[in-house]
């Protein structure tokens, strides 16, 4: 199982801030998506958010999060897209840091945005 946490951190700390150059407004709205995400995925899988591995964040449950979003929360399509967006740019830094997991992000890729 990969943990989870040191690629979040990667991925808001260099990668968005200093790599990419994203405002801090930006880094905040991707931190918030993540807390939810994993929020999500904690209570589904019944296990600490510190606790989660890559491995259980698939499509199904990233699906499971956005409907969740639009059904629970009442959130619009824009606001799904910004989370979405979020976790897609997430995946698409891990493709360079987790080539095992390749078939897991490309599914996760895949998960299209709504209109």
């Amino acid at each position: 199982m990969t943990a989870l946490a040191p690629h979040i951190e990667a991925f808001l700390r260099e990668h968005l801030m200093r790599q990419r150059g994203a405002s801090p407004h930006t880094c905040d709205s991707y931190a918030y998506s993540f807390r939810a995400l994993l929020t999500f995925a904690a209570q589904r899988l019944k296990t600490a958010p510190s606790a989660l591995a890559l491995e259980q964040l698939d499509a199904d449950l990233i699906g499971a999060f956005l409907e969740q979003l639009e059904t629970t929360r009442r959130n619009g399509a824009a606001t799904r897209n910004v989370r979405l967006a979020a976790i897609r740019a997430f995946f698409r830094f891990l493709q360079h840091r987790i080539p095992a997991a390749l078939d897991q992000i490309r599914r996760v890729l895949a998960i299209p945005f709504k209109r």
